[in-house]
């Protein structure tokens, strides 16, 4: 199947319901014969991520900056693991590792590592599928945002488009699925 990338939050301070996410979304796309591509941490919603994924016995590919593999927080149980000696250079091997993009609530590094993927499929550097999990409406003060600068012309409704925003993890996967070549 695919190599799935999935954006979400590090941090060790989340609510349970945030963990249980990402455990499921791990989960499902291992039942789904994907190999998860990830950002190589063992910490916050990302190791529930990976553990979920190897819970159900999925494949998991870890890329991650030198840094903070010295700050003890890589997934060393990795199937592969790629150290990067940046955080620019880990989302270009994110992107060329990966066939589709899935993000999940996070903060600024989520944030940063999503419109990274969308500006370059903007500007046709790839076609690769991206969907946004908007679970309990987490990002629809985002989604308005963007709905507003559409509409002034910042960003051409087709650039819009290229984002699909999805409530669950399920149909995230599935339009995943149904993006992929």
């Amino acid at each position: 199947m695919a190599a799935i990338c999935v954006f979400c939050a590090s941090s060790r301070t989340l609510d349970q319901r945030w963990l249980d996410l990402a455990a499921e979304t791990g989960a499902e796309l291992a039942r789904r014969g994907h190999t998860l591509v990830s950002g190589g941490g063992c910490v916050g919603m990302m190791g529930a991520l990976v553990d979920g994924a190897r819970a159900a016995g999925g494949r998991t590919v870890g890329v991650i900056p030198q840094a903070l593999v010295d700050l003890e927080v890589a997934d060393l149980a990795s199937d592969e693991l790629l150290v990067t000696d940046g955080m620019a250079s880990r989302k270009t091997v994110m992107i060329e590792k990966s066939d589709a993009f899935l993000t999940l609530p996070g903060g600024l590094g989520t944030l940063d590592e999503l419109f990274e993927v969308w500006t370059t499929a903007t500007l046709a550097m790839h076609a690769k599928p991206m969907v946004l999990v908007d679970t309990d409406g987490f990002y629809r003060p985002l989604l308005d945002w963007l709905g507003t600068i559409t509409d002034q012309t910042f960003l051409k409704p087709a650039g819009l488009d290229l984002l699909a925003v999805t409530p669950t993890v399920a149909t995230a996967i599935d339009a995943l699925e149904a993006r992929l070549p």
